[in-house]
């Protein structure tokens, strides 16, 4: 049996979605991307009983379909753009399309439908919080990461970054700097 829980790709959130499963006897196969395998079926009480708890840790258990695939769809894009050491070689539609099993275009039309925004448009902007990550860490320099986040010349980048954010990248990075001067007294 398939469960889909609402929660970030990240070691604490599978750790805590395990504990939950633990508590209450369920045993699974797989906790990954947003999704559990549980070797038995569930109660009603179990499930209940889930979802008060894994609420209380700020996850959430997702019953309605197209939610569950629209979370998948956003797990994915996370954990690729985030979490990943090299984006994918392959265009993201079709990364995204094996990855989940479904139709690109039906995916595409359901997140759009659901979220207000493409899934392209949701990728840019979790390419570029990236980006910010990469700036911060001043161990790249803006070339290396316009090739590390696959856009095809620093121009590109720099004129998304500046559409998403308003800032150019170096005079975000400038600026965060400053901040941070700041609060330590510099």
């Amino acid at each position: 049996m398939k469960l889909y829980i609402k929660f970030m790709v990240s070691l604490r959130c599978k750790m805590m979605v395990k504990d939950e499963l633990a508590k209450l006897g369920l045993h699974y196969v797989n906790v990954d991307l947003g999704m559990v395998d549980i070797l038995e079926n569930i109660t009603q009480v179990q499930h209940d009983s889930l979802k008060t708890n894994l609420a209380m840790s700020g996850l959430e258990l997702l019953d309605d379909k197209k939610s569950v695939l629209i979370e998948r769809v956003k797990n994915v894009i996370i954990e690729m753009v985030h979490y990943s050491d090299e984006l994918p070689k392959v265009n993201y539609s079709e990364y995204i399309s094996k990855k989940l099993s479904y139709d690109y275009t039906y995916l595409s039309n359901l997140f759009s439908e659901v979220k207000g925004i493409t899934i392209q448009h949701y990728i840019i902007m979790h390419k570029i919080e990236r980006v910010k990550e990469l700036l911060l860490y001043e161990e790249l320099n803006l070339t290396e990461i316009s090739y590390l986040m696959q856009y095809s010349s620093v121009a590109h980048l720099s004129n998304q970054f500046k559409k998403v954010t308003g800032l150019s990248p170096s005079f975000y990075k400038m600026m965060k700097k400053k901040r941070v001067a700041n609060l330590e007294g510099i």
